[in-house]
């Protein structure tokens, strides 16, 4: 006989199968597993669909209401059900078959998808459908928010906030995935800490294009339009950003250092004094730790000629920026050109979105989401703010909402972090199942 995290772990496995692969091209895109994985959701939650009203958005997205006792600051709990794309050769084990590894607290499901993001996507499903069995009925409404290409352009997200700001709904609490259950992520600090991202950074592409009359490759010029480009992107990689220490990573260093030993103690005690110098110190110990204290730059695609021995009329690449609070899109671009300084050189942008605003980390719905992760994912756990590194389809809701949170409630490894949009992506089942529990409390709590 089955067991009910037993029958739950097969509904994850089984959405975990069907390949919702998104493509920044949506020609690339094929629609039969999205409209497959729509239906087997109304087919494995049947409470969940007798109790909440479902809307279809922009397609593919999914919108559910829960009614509450009062429409007022509901709660949105938010997800997406796409998927990054594989190369299926580098996994260990198949990426959308969902295998189960090891035994006990060892067992491991493998899947694209696992983490990022039908892990978070399913466990708010279970939540809802164990209450709804339960005859819980929440006293605020609660939204569910499941984007479809959250991976891509997030339309699903913004037509769904489209939506609830047209029916006036004002949401008193958002959380979408972000931040993690982590060990050890700022060096010195080794207790276990629940980093939910209070804001998110902004993110803008620029292209860099350099051109020349073309020719065969036998007869280079001085100057190749290839080496004209190269020595921009090193210039930018030489010349990067400043550092800065923002207000959440403030916060999230005077949180952590009643919890650590002396000096560390005193120095990320006293900021106002000793900022510059940690700031400094975090560039150097990793890159997430670099991306909390400044604007980050780096390029992603490169182009060139079309043939091994064709001079390129055009050289160009993709530079993706990652904005920290407080700086601007004008403000990169201005950098940019400062740092690339070739007036042969075109500098274009592609397209950008400004950093999120700061929700508080003080006041009633931080202390749901602190009391949730305190009651359901250990007491010992550390509930801090920080800066979302990546971006996510909670950006659109701060247009509506003043509390807009960023938190995954799964307790990851570095190696499990590390494989997100890489190979391997995987969850451990324990920790997938108390993630239930965190957004079975937060519901409870709203």
């Amino acid at each position: 006989m089955t067991s009910p995290d037993d029958e739950a772990l097969a509904r994850l496995r089984e959405l975990l199968q069907i390949p919702t692969v998104s493509h920044a091209d949506e020609s690339l895109i094929d629609w039969q597993p999205f409209d497959d994985f729509l239906d087997a959701v109304e087919r494995l939650y049947p409470r969940v669909h007798e109790a909440l009203e479902r809307e279809v958005v922009d397609g593919h997205s999914l919108l559910y209401r829960w009614a509450g006792a009062d429409v007022a600051d509901p709660l949105v709990l938010m997800a997406h059900l796409d998927v990054v794309p594989v190369v299926a050769e580098e996994w260990e084990h198949p990426p959308f078959a969902a295998d189960v590894v090891g035994d006990g607290a060892e067992a491991t499901v493998h899947a694209r998808g696992a983490i990022d993001d039908k892990g978070a996507l399913v466990a708010i499903l279970e939540a809802v459908e164990r209450l709804v069995v339960e005859g819980f009925s929440p006293a605020r409404d609660v939204y569910l928010s499941f984007g479809h290409n959250e991976e891509t352009a997030g339309g699903g997200a913004r037509a769904i906030v489209a939506l609830l700001a047209e029916r006036g709904v004002r949401p008193g609490l958002v959380l979408d995935e972000g931040g993690a259950v982590v060990d050890g992520v700022v060096p010195g600090i080794s207790v276990t800490t629940a980093m939910v991202g209070v804001a998110e950074r902004g993110v803008m592409t620029v292209r860099l294009t350099a051109a020349e009359a073309g020719g065969h490759a036998s007869t280079p010029p001085r100057m190749p339009a290839t080496v004209r480009l190269a020595r921009a992107v090193d210039r930018l990689h030489r010349h990067p950003f400043p550092v800065r220490m923002t207000p959440p990573a403030r916060a999230l260093f005077a949180t952590l250092a009643p919890h650590t030993r002396q000096p560390l103690r005193w120095v990320l005690g006293h900021l106002a004094i000793t900022g510059p110098m940690v700031a400094r110190a975090l560039t150097l110990a990793g890159a997430e730790t670099n991306a909390m204290v400044r604007t980050t730059a780096v390029a992603t695609e490169l182009s060139g000629a079309p043939g091994e021995n064709v001079l390129a009329t055009t050289a160009s690449a993709s530079i993706n920026i990652r904005l920290l609070t407080g700086d601007s899109i004008a403000g990169a671009l201005a950098h940019v050109r400062r740092a690339v300084a070739d007036p042969e050189v075109e500098i274009t942008l592609r397209h950008g979105s400004e950093p999120s605003p700061v929700s508080p980390w003080r006041g009633e719905q931080w202390r749901r989401i602190a009391t949730a992760v305190a009651d359901e994912l250990g007491h010992e756990v550390v509930t801090t703010p920080y800066i979302q590194l990546g971006a996510s389809d909670s950006r659109w809701f701060t247009v509506i909402s003043d509390h807009v949170y960023r938190f995954t409630p799964f307790h990851l490894t570095r190696a499990e972090r590390d494989a997100l949009h890489s190979h391997n992506e995987r969850i451990r089942v324990d920790v997938w199942l108390r993630g239930i529990g965190f957004y079975r409390a937060l519901i409870a709590a709203s």
